[in-house]
């Protein structure tokens, strides 16, 4: 009996870039963008979508590619940690998560920025406890979360400095 399953074609923009590939049924979207498409910035973590390692966005919202198949992202929009930098939309969070020192081994940073990115986007003015529940979905080992919480902030902060300057009024 052959157990292997049979392939299925999927098509979707990954990074502003139409992908066109087969793979199998029960690939995880993680998977498929790490291996198929070689974009290894997004890591595997706890493969049960806790840890948030995986975080990608898939049109427009933050999930977890560990959770999603590739086939549920057919005729979708992702956008990964790659994509995200090369745009240069997430760069004063890249900033600031350097100067308050808010990675140490790297590992969930990639996941840790695109949420942080979701957030700031979607909640402009969200207080320091709003920052420290959204981001309690991923998991660091390394940075006891204080130093990240303080680059959002600080993005947030200036960020709505900016807004009020570039209006003169407050959002």
């Amino acid at each position: 009996m052959d157990t292997t399953l049979d392939k299925l074609t999927v098509q979707l923009t990954v990074n502003g870039r139409l992908e066109r590939r087969e793979v199998q049924p029960r690939q995880h979207l993680i998977d498929f963008l790490r291996e198929d498409l070689g974009l290894k910035g997004s890591h595997v973590g706890c493969e049960h979508g806790v840890c948030g390692a995986c975080s990608v966005m898939l049109n427009g919202k933050l999930v977890r590619g560990c959770l999603v198949l590739a086939v549920q992202a057919d005729g979708g929009t992702v956008e990964t940690i790659e994509g995200i930098t090369k745009s240069g939309v997430a760069a004063d969070l890249q900033a600031a998560f350097v100067r308050r020192n808010a990675l140490q081994c790297g590992y969930c940073t990639p996941g840790m920025l695109t949420a942080a990115l979701d957030l700031v986007q979607s909640q402009p003015t969200a207080t320091r406890e709003e920052v420290r529940e959204w981001m309690s979905s991923n998991y660091c080992r390394c940075t006891g979360y204080q130093a990240i919480v303080d680059a959002i902030c600080d993005v947030l902060a200036a960020r709505a400095a900016t807004t009020t300057t570039n209006t003169g009024v407050a959002r």
